[in-house]
């Protein structure tokens, strides 16, 4: 059986505001298995949102692993995700999961990956996923030719971009912003 997979997720921090968005496609080889999937999340009350890409199973079993580390190191964001990303890379089971994650707070915008890597993007533009290439290209775009944009209306234009460009992202859109 294939795996679910592709997504495109965006994290902007633009003005002050933190936004994280995603389109709701998971395909199963060359079909869509679902249309509406929701791959943002609020955790501490919304003080720190993620975003997902890859089998979601595995993105659910990292969120969780996620949230536990949180609780582990006082709700430190970006310790929890080195410790995330450690045990990710070491742990057998672990390891062998198939996703990517975004994690945002008021103040930083990480990239998680599997192989250890916890990333602080340029720009404040975080971006992962089948489109993420083209939603990135879009954002940075945005930053420098619309400054006056919302985080928001970044993040979802440049979803909208992916979307009409990268058959495994479409235009069901949610987006979540960080509180402080």
């Amino acid at each position: 059986m294939e795996k679910l997979k592709a997504t495109t997720v965006v994290a902007i921090r633009h003005n002050g505001q933190v936004v994280i968005g995603a389109d709701g496609q998971a395909t199963l080889g060359n079909t869509i298995a679902k249309s509406s999937v929701n791959k943002v999340r609020k955790l501490q009350g919304g003080k720190i949102v993620t975003g997902f890409a890859g089998s979601t199973a595995d993105a659910f079993t990292l969120l969780e692993k996620f949230e536990e580390k949180l609780g582990a190191f006082g709700n430190n964001m970006k310790r929890a995700a080195v410790e995330l990303a450690k045990e990710w890379r070491t742990d057998r089971m672990l390891s062998k999961l198939e996703a990517m994650m975004i994690v945002a707070d008021s103040t930083d915008v990480l990239i998680i990956s599997g192989t250890g890597d916890v990333i602080e993007p340029d720009l404040e533009i975080a971006t992962i996923g089948s489109g993420s290439m083209y939603a990135q290209s879009a954002a940075r775009a945005l930053k420098k030719f619309a400054p006056d944009l919302t985080a928001e209306e970044m993040v979802r234009e440049s979803l909208s971009i992916a979307a009409d460009i990268c058959i495994y992202t479409n235009h069901n859109i949610v987006i979540e912003k960080v509180t402080n």
